[in-house]
């Protein structure tokens, strides 16, 4: 009954805080220039007397012009120094507020880094984002304003401390920084007490597995909700024998006091035991639905790299149940806000009050300092390079995310995410996005009879040693392409025909890449099929060897480093027929 009061609680307070902070947002976006400009001029008279703010003059700065030519574009090696400080424990270097935590962004295009975050931008998260998102849902989805548990999938980390004492981890949502919403979920308190991922993930499971009312299932990403279904159909059984003797199998490696907080709360069940066998009968596609009928929706991001995951599930396990992608959101803090759940693609809405907006046409991003564009100067149909004024004391910041504009809402810009710069494959000067590879290996996986894709990525030549270092042609490079597929034919081998469907489509997507491989400056890519797990191991390696965390892990679809291209050579099963 506590939990039930609380959810209900929850529910009405997070209710009434989204209404309100939409009919803000709706009055924000009639007015766009004069927001953007208040909140920039927030953050300059809050931090004009910083060490950061004294010496860049922020005192002096009194138009938005005035700040782009006063303070240069910049990224994160301008601030390593300062953050090194703060994190030393020095005050009032770049914000006036303290940190209260430093933020390690996943490293997926590149190094990891750490950010510091202020209290303001956490609230700013939850007011501008959290609650307008949870607005819409219930708009689209009235189910959800029930008080059915959720299925989260999210793990706890492992935080360290700065010198200063102050938490070092990811930014993104964990069990850590959501106590206290943790009453609404399915998985008991103590369940988030367990470090160890396959353990974790086994508990989240056997409990949603016994509760058929699962109105909602949420993760930071579609990946990890598909994985984790993945995991679902490899242990269901073991699962399902658990539910029915009302217990946690011995095979689990779970402390002993969580273990037995975790099995008080379970009982033998026999009756949905054999629900739960009935619906894998017939596979994995409507699971969701067979295993939680009155499931509103799946929550997780589906743009960008997480696009493949998402369309998976809608044609397999959440068949039948809609995928909805709320926020649009990074390290550095809310960027755009999702408040059309039913459009696809998934389309962003700038948040106005969240960061202090540029763009860099896509065009110049190679260009050290080029023109910027204000949020009111920008014109649909193009792609920008973002550039963000955070509420922590990051200015005129180049984070690498570039982004369509697809329309206005009002006059503020609603966006798709297109990709992080990081993510280029670029072995000539010919930079191809990883929006265009994967539209080009979709359109020639489509046409490669009896196989599906199930995730892929990339690596430039140069990352992986020749087979034949005395070939004439050897030093030409080109793009190895690992895929992973669903075949009806264990036998499943590539023909060089099918393979050229990806290099026709890509020609068409790219005019630079058509150029210089009719120039042969460019060699044929290279596609190798690798063998079912292999990106579960990619993952592995790298959360084991990065500082990325379980709930921010992305995908790389261009892989930069060495070793994590060796752990995909390690498990190429059958190769092309070059």
């Amino acid at each position: 009954m506590r939990s039930k009061l609380e959810h209900y609680v929850a529910n009405i307070g997070l209710a009434m805080v989204g209404r309100y902070q939409r009919w803000k947002l709706d009055k924000d976006t009639k007015s766009i220039e004069a927001v953007q400009n208040e909140i920039l001029f927030q953050r300059l008279r809050k931090n004009a007397d910083t060490e950061y703010g004294i010496k860049y003059k922020f005192s002096e700065i009194k138009t938005r012009e005035d700040f782009v030519n006063i303070h240069p574009l910049t990224r994160i090696s301008h601030y390593e120094d300062y953050i090194q400080r703060m994190m030393s424990g020095e005050d009032n270097i770049l914000t006036s507020s303290p940190p209260i935590v430093f933020a390690v962004t996943s490293g997926t295009s590149g190094k990891s880094s750490v950010l510091p975050m202020i209290k303001d931008q956490r609230v700013s998260f939850f007011l501008h984002g959290v609650s307008v998102a949870l607005h819409s849902m219930i708009k689209a989805y009235p189910g959800t304003k029930s008080l059915q548990k959720s299925l989260k999938l999210f793990y706890t980390p492992k935080w360290r401390q700065s010198p200063s004492g102050i938490p070092i981890g990811p930014n993104s949502s964990s069990p850590s920084n959501s106590k206290s919403m943790l009453s609404i979920y399915s998985t008991p308190i103590a369940g988030y007490e367990i470090l160890s991922e396959p353990e974790a993930l086994y508990v989240h499971l056997l409990f949603a597995l016994k509760d058929r009312n699962i109105g909602i299932i949420e993760a930071n990403f579609s990946s990890i909700v598909y994985n984790s279904f993945h995991a679902l159909e490899c242990h269901w059984q073991n699962l399902t024998d658990d539910i029915e003797k009302g217990r946690i199998s011995a095979s689990l490696k779970i402390d002993d006091k969580i273990r037995f907080e975790l099995e008080k709360l379970l009982s033998p069940d026999q009756k949905r035991a054999d629900e739960i066998r009935a619906s894998f009968k017939d596979g994995r596609i409507g699971l969701v639905k067979r295993l939680w009928p009155n499931c509103n929706v799946v929550l997780g991001a589906d743009t960008g790299t997480f696009a493949l995951q998402g369309d998976m599930l809608r044609e397999t396990f959440c068949k039948g149940v809609p995928l909805y992608s709320p926020l649009y959101a990074a390290s550095e803090g809310l960027l755009g806000i999702n408040i059309w759940p039913h459009e696809r693609p998934s389309q962003y809405l700038l948040s106005p009050r969240s960061m202090f907006f540029e763009f860099i046409p896509v065009e110049k991003s190679d260009e050290n300092q080029p023109e910027t564009y204000f949020i009111d100067q920008v014109e649909k149909g193009q792609e920008y390079e973002l550039v963000i004024t955070t509420a922590s004391g990051l200015l005129r910041y180049r984070f690498g995310d570039v982004v369509k504009v697809v329309d206005f809402y009002n006059q503020c810009p609603i966006i798709e995410f297109m990709y992080r710069q990081g993510q280029l494959l670029n072995v000539r000067g010919e930079k191809t996005s990883e929006v265009s590879f994967f539209k080009a290996l979709s359109e020639g996986v489509a046409h490669w009879s009896g196989a599906k894709l199930v995730d892929y990525c990339c690596a430039e030549s140069v990352l992986v040693e020749p087979e034949d270092p005395k070939n004439k042609e050897s030093y030409v490079p080109f793009y190895h392409v690992f895929v992973e597929l669903e075949v009806e034919n264990p036998n499943f081998v590539l023909s060089k025909d099918q393979m050229d469907l990806v290099e026709e489509s890509l020609c068409k997507q790219s005019y630079v890449y058509q150029s210089f491989r009719k120039k042969g400056s460019i060699r044929p890519m290279r596609i190798h099929i690798v063998s079912p797990g292999t990106f579960q191991k990619l993952r592995e390696f790298t959360i084991a060897t990065t500082s990325a965390s379980s709930n921010q892990y992305k995908a790389p679809r261009v892989l930069k480093k060495k070793d994590a291209v060796e752990v995909v050579m390690k498990n190429v099963v059958k190769e092309d027929s070059n």
